[in-house]
């Protein structure tokens, strides 16, 4: 299921050019997988599990500017072992600034060690 965060663009957000920063993008794309993750699971199994990045692909569509009424929006594609995909758009209104896909790897916290995803983790993020 799809689980979405507004959100306005801030000063801090903007670079030189006066527009949002490809690195705010990046923040906001793993902001919104996190928020996700804390909605979908309880504080028991956030305390036994971390994700980490494996890769990152960002498509850059339209710029942002400062004030700017945000929605970012992410959803997980395939679960396969210790990862899933997780895509992540983000639009002002119709406009669609970023469209993104992230492979993330989940891992315990008691070894740090890539752990297999279970079926109920997966049953969470579907039921929502």
């Amino acid at each position: 299921m799809k689980f979405s965060h507004s959100f306005s663009v801030d000063a801090a957000d903007i670079d030189e050019l006066g527009h949002v920063n490809n690195v705010a993008y990046v923040r906001w794309v793993q902001g919104i997988a996190v928020a996700h993750w804390r909605d979908a699971t309880s504080a028991e199994i956030q305390e036994q599990f971390f994700w980490v990045v494996v890769r990152h692909e960002i498509d850059y569509k339209k710029e942002a500017l400062i004030g700017d009424a945000i929605v970012a929006t992410t959803w997980v594609g395939e679960w396969t072992g210790e990862t899933c995909e997780r895509f992540t758009e983000i639009r002002r209104g119709n406009d669609l600034l970023v469209a993104g896909r992230t492979v993330w790897c989940m891992c315990s916290r008691e070894t740090s060690r890539p752990t297999r995803i279970s079926k109920d983790l997966i049953k969470r993020f579907e039921q929502q």
